[in-house]
């Protein structure tokens, strides 16, 4: 249905326009681009309305597990349909309000900061695949383009501390920088470990190596990987339990206590994007992307198989994003002593021994994930 859309849009819509407007020499590079741009929107576009009901789903849910109703006035057209017009409710009190700028703060740095946030988070999804032929940029280093887009979020952090000249704002930063240098690490050697058992950068062989049945997924193999992983994407979010550097009762709001308006809600943008980046990529490097869960099962796998693959990714990737609300409304803070220690004394250490056992287990062709 997709590429149905698609071809709709371009041969009745791009095509005439270009031909119309642009002289022929030049027909097919616009051609090109246009195309190019409505890949981008529809990637683009469906992920920020999914970041705006993610916030939804997390108040909907916590109030669930913490026995309250949670949003359900703001409807749409006039009618309530249990709060879901609440993000945009939100959407437009931010736009509404005013972007309140310190004296003293380096306004440049200032307004950079959050799109230096925000804009790795989005540019990341050009090399995530959503199905054997539904990706934007199929490139052989898709895994290492990922890993370098999502560690520039931590000069985002640390530019926004500096830029607010403000001794919250700049310790939040600082505590913030270090969480996510240390996580980072962490994520960087469970990724090593994918790499190693897929023998592959690229995300869609990535996920190809998983076919066979769910056994064949890495999770299993990879299993203290894949947990190191997870978590350390909760801690790179800053999200609870590891939400230290937005501790109001230790340091206001943390690195973005100077900011108001559009300018805050481009940080909190940045954090909802990152954790679906983070559940998609955990569906998608151990758990099987867009392989079907009965894959190899006689009968249920003929019987499911009219089920598009980008539904099991999308399934998939749900379930990690219900995580996410699930420990916020679960576990208490962590000290920041015990953040750092975890990242740094167990989880790399683990990481780094299970990538030689990864490494072996290839060696050796264990079946039925290396052979």
């Amino acid at each position: 249905m997709l590429e149905t859309i698609y071809h709709i849009i371009s041969q009745y819509i791009l095509l005439p326009l270009t031909i119309a407007i642009f002289p022929l020499d030049y027909q097919t590079e616009v051609m090109l681009f246009l195309q190019t741009m409505i890949k981008i929107l529809a990637i683009i576009i469906p992920v920020l309305i999914t970041v705006a009901y993610f916030t939804y789903a997390e108040r909907k849910v916590i109030g669930f597990i913490q026995g309250r109703i949670g949003p359900n006035r703001v409807g749409l057209f006039g009618f309530r349909l249990w709060g879901l017009g609440q993000p945009i409710a939100d959407a437009v009190k931010l736009i509404a309000k005013e972007i309140i700028i310190p004296i003293n703060a380096n306004r440049s740095l200032f307004i950079i900061a959050p799109i230096l946030s925000l804009a790795p988070a989005l540019a990341a999804w050009a090399v995530i695949p959503f199905d054997d032929t539904k990706v934007l940029a199929d490139i052989n280093a898709g895994l290492l383009y990922v890993l370098a887009l999502t560690s520039l979020a931590v000069y985002g952090v640390i530019i926004a501390g500096w830029a607010s000249n403000s001794k919250y704002a700049f310790l939040g930063a600082m505590r913030s920088a270090a969480q996510i240098v240390a996580y980072e690490i962490a994520m960087g050697f469970a990724l090593v470990g994918v790499l190693i058992a897929a023998g592959s950068l690229n995300l869609g062989e990535i996920v190809n190596a998983q076919s066979g049945s769910a056994i064949h997924w890495f999770w299993l193999p990879l299993l203290p990987l894949f947990v190191i992983y997870f978590i350390s994407g909760v801690a790179e979010t800053n999200r609870a339990p590891f939400d230290v550097a937005e501790g109001e009762s230790e340091i206001v709001a943390g690195f973005h206590v100077e900011y108001s308006g559009m300018a805050f809600s481009v940080f909190f943008m940045a954090e909802y994007a990152n954790m679906i980046l983070i559940a998609v990529l955990s569906a998608l490097l151990f758990f099987g992307g867009w392989l079907s869960p009965f894959q190899g099962i006689i009968f249920l796998e003929e019987f499911f198989s009219w089920v598009p693959g980008m539904f099991w990714l999308l399934a998939k990737t749900s379930i990690f994003m219900f995580l996410f609300l699930w420990f916020r409304a679960t576990f208490p803070r962590y000290r920041y002593d015990q953040i750092m220690r975890l990242g740094w004394k167990v989880f790399i250490p683990i990481t780094i021994v299970w990538i030689v056992i990864v490494s072996i287990l290839v060696i050796i062709n264990l079946p039925p994930w290396f052979n």
